[in-house]
């Protein structure tokens, strides 16, 4: 089943789709940073692709912050 985030880009209001266990890591991944969810899903937006969905942008930063901290 999936899941609703919402938060604020650029000033304004939107919401992402993921699966429970990628929000899960989500907020696993931000604690451990010190930041904010929201300022990471900003950053994720800023950074991504024009043609990469933001769902899809966040899922591929989930995967890459797992395989970069079990390779270290």
């Amino acid at each position: 089943m999936m899941k609703k985030i919402s938060v604020s880009l650029s000033g304004h209001q939107t919401s992402i789709t993921l699966e429970p266990e990628f929000i899960e890591a989500l907020h696993t991944l931000a604690n451990r940073m010190g930041k904010p969810i929201a300022t990471i899903i900003n950053e994720i937006d800023s950074s991504r692709a024009t043609d990469t969905n933001l769902s899809s942008a966040v899922r591929v930063w989930v995967l890459n912050q797992i395989i970069l901290r079990t390779a270290a």
